[in-house]
């Protein structure tokens, strides 16, 4: 017999799937914008997906293309078409939870790479993911450790940690976690990946000095969601901590994976910066709009 903690979170997960079900899918497709050498060109897919243009390399980040994740109904449509990108050179995944490495999406990213350049992009994991990717027709497979970086052409890939955990299914918890810092000729940039708020925030931003900080401001209704996500107050101060110039808000409205309402967490976000007078800081931008920071 069930007891009632697993009764009740059964029922909270109806109440998510029926309320994605019911939700209109919205938001816009464009055309990729490519960068000239020396920007660094950045275009939300949506969710926690990013092109990533630097140095002359164009990566993406916890690409997901996916209309639905199992019963969980795509909100925002995909600011990018996948047969819109440029060939890529490499693809980061933050952890191995579904909404972050979608296996079909990063099949294709693949494939297509191959198709329009002849070459096979690398995939950079934490560690012990490379069972999840390796038959997904990359070239090179690299996993990191925390504070571990691997070079591509002159951009910098650091591993760094979050507050979060990394497992596929319920018990292959070894999977590693964490967010990524892209830095090239003073150009930085940092993805958190899913993380709740941490003391970490701050060691990053005093080791590797990030410009523009993509963070999480999802998933946090109930409050117990807070060991694990950031609220939009908590994202705010990890971008203080940080001492970075741009923020930008990521996981949030693209799939129902809490309780707060759709619209809220970009609420909330607004009023903090505005009470915390950074509010000229925070970059929400638009799925598929490439901005450019210079």
């Amino acid at each position: 017999m069930l007891g009632p903690s697993i009764r009740r979170k059964a029922r909270q997960f109806g109440t998510l799937v029926r309320r994605s079900a019911m939700t209109p899918r919205t938001g816009v497709t464009r055309k990729p914008v490519l960068a000239a050498r020396g920007e660094l060109g950045v275009t939300f897919i949506g969710h926690s997906s990013f092109f990533l243009q630097l140095g002359g390399q164009k990566l993406l980040i916890d690409p997901n293309f996916a209309r639905w994740i199992f019963v969980l109904k795509r909100l925002r449509r995909p600011g990018l078409r996948l047969r819109d990108l440029p060939p890529i050179d490499a693809v980061l995944v933050t952890h191995a939870h579904f909404d972050h490495l979608h296996r079909p999406s990063l099949r294709a990213i693949a494939r297509l790479t191959r198709w329009t350049s002849g070459k096979r992009p690398t995939i950079v994991v934490p560690r012990h993911l490379h069972d999840l990717v390796s038959d997904l027709g990359y070239g090179q497979i690299v996993e990191l450790e925390w504070w571990e970086a691997v070079q591509f052409g002159g951009v910098e890939v650091t591993h760094v940690p979050a507050r979060h955990w990394g497992a596929r299914i319920v018990r292959d918890m070894h999977r590693g976690y964490g967010g990524y810092v892209v830095r090239e000729k003073g150009k930085s940039l940092y993805h958190a990946g899913d993380t709740a708020y941490f003391n970490g925030f701050r060691e990053i931003g005093e080791r590797l000095h990030p410009e523009v900080a993509l963070l999480p401001i999802g998933a946090y209704h109930p409050a117990a969601y807070r060991a694990v996500h950031a609220s939009p107050e908590d994202a705010v101060q990890a971008f203080v901590d940080l001492r970075a110039r741009w923020m930008v808000p990521m996981h949030y409205g693209t799939f129902r994976l809490s309780h707060e309402p759709v619209d809220e967490p970009v609420q909330r976000l607004k009023v903090e910066a505005r009470r915390r007078r950074i509010e000229k800081k925070i970059c929400v931008l638009e799925e598929g709009v490439t901005k450019f920071f210079r």
